[in-house]
């Protein structure tokens, strides 16, 4: 049985590409880019099922990024 939050909730996104910090806060994973930078430097943020550490990384539709036990995918909107 599948856990609860573990289906990624989809988030549209403008402009074909976003950075990581700037998604988290977008989703609402997040509450500021400074709580997204500590978050990304500690290692609690996937991409993809891989841990990332770039703040910038440029994510484009169809990527996971999951934090907190929750999951978001990027969508062209």
């Amino acid at each position: 049985m599948a856990h609860p939050g573990a289906e990624p909730f989809d988030v549209a996104i403008r402009d074909g590409a976003i950075r990581l910090g700037q998604f988290l806060k977008l989703a609402a994973l997040i509450d500021s880019g400074a709580d997204a930078k500590t978050v990304i430097a500690d290692g609690q943020v996937n991409v993809n099922g891989q841990v990332e550490h770039r703040r910038g990384r440029q994510l484009r539709s169809g990527d996971v990024v999951s934090f907190a036990g929750r999951s978001a995918r990027v969508v062209d909107g």
